[in-house]
């Protein structure tokens, strides 16, 4: 079995407890407008472009054995439906300017990289992080990786949007330590005009992990300009207190992805968002508290 990664981070600290490596896997059924990893969106491998570092030197372009890479006008374009992954673009580009993302590994050849640093994980209360995209799109190939790891007393995390339906659920639970759930608006119509789906999947999954007495760290992104208003917050906080959960953070966003949409020939909409001000979010988190709201903290 072999499973579609497009990073592995080690010495993460904001995953889960303790020290972490983190595998990040290729795609995600959302399509959230402000998502700081665009490059999960596609299950496929994608080739990074950065027109800033390219000289035009056109070496690219005449090693490609697929003829998948060629110039139009001012950007050097590569036909994904053409390549093949060699990776000899990205060799002998001489400024860094081509990334290609995404790989398959296979279950021992993951199990083998994260456990490198589990004397890290022993000494911290660390371990191992599923994120992406969305991990559990890949559900069949994360449970081996964790169960795998479970046999070597690693702790497991799943970072997730909740959207997803497999049947492996309960195998999938018994595996994981801690899931890192996201929750990113309460507003059904908001949701799905912001991230391309309903929340009403989300919300199902959150509860049917919460009956199976799964550990969860409720994870709320604070986007200004999208769901940082009152109205919305008030909302929120109505349904987390009622919530069986570990603990609530708040996640602030940030606009330090832009540059990742411009190397896949994206478009960034940054008019839409801002970074919620310190002062904001102390006063959400407030709110929460005020509400009954347990154990929050800003950050992950």
């Amino acid at each position: 079995m072999k499973g579609k990664v497009f990073n592995i981070q080690k010495f993460s600290v904001h995953d889960g407890p303790g020290i972490r490596t983190t595998v990040f896997l290729k795609g995600c059924p959302l399509r959230c407008m402000w998502c700081h990893n665009p490059e999960s969106f596609s299950h496929r491998v994608e080739m990074m472009w950065d027109s800033k570092k390219c000289t035009h030197c056109l070496n690219c372009v005449s090693v490609c054995p697929a003829q998948a890479v060629h110039k139009k006008g001012e950007h050097i374009v590569t036909d994904m439906t053409k390549c093949i992954a060699c990776d000899l673009c990205v060799l002998k580009c001489p400024n860094d300017a081509r990334e290609l993302v995404g790989s398959e590994v296979s279950v021992d050849e993951l199990v083998t990289e994260v456990l490198k640093d589990k004397v890290f994980y022993e000494n911290s209360g660390g371990g191992v992080t599923f994120s992406g995209g969305e991990p559990l799109a890949q559900a069949d190939f994360v449970l081996q990786v964790a169960k795998n790891l479970k046999s070597e007393n690693i702790h497991v995390a799943i970072d997730t949007s909740g959207y997803w339906k497999i049947h492996n659920l309960n195998e999938i639970i018994e595996y994981t330590d801690i899931f890192l759930y996201d929750l990113k608006m309460i507003d059904q119509k908001k949701h799905k005009y912001y991230t391309g789906v309903s929340n009403e999947l989300i919300i199902e999954n959150l509860h049917k992990l919460i009956e199976q007495k799964a550990k969860i760290d409720l994870r709320l992104p604070i986007i200004g300009g999208v769901n940082d208003e009152m109205k919305e917050i008030e909302r929120m906080i109505e349904f987390v207190k009622h919530l069986d959960v570990q603990k609530v953070r708040l996640l602030p966003y940030h606009n330090m992805s832009e540059h990742k949409y411009r190397k896949l020939g994206k478009e960034y909409p940054r008019d839409l968002f801002h970074v919620p001000k310190e002062k904001e979010l102390l006063r959400i988190k407030e709110r929460f508290e005020e509400s009954g709201v347990k154990n929050i903290k800003i950050g992950g």
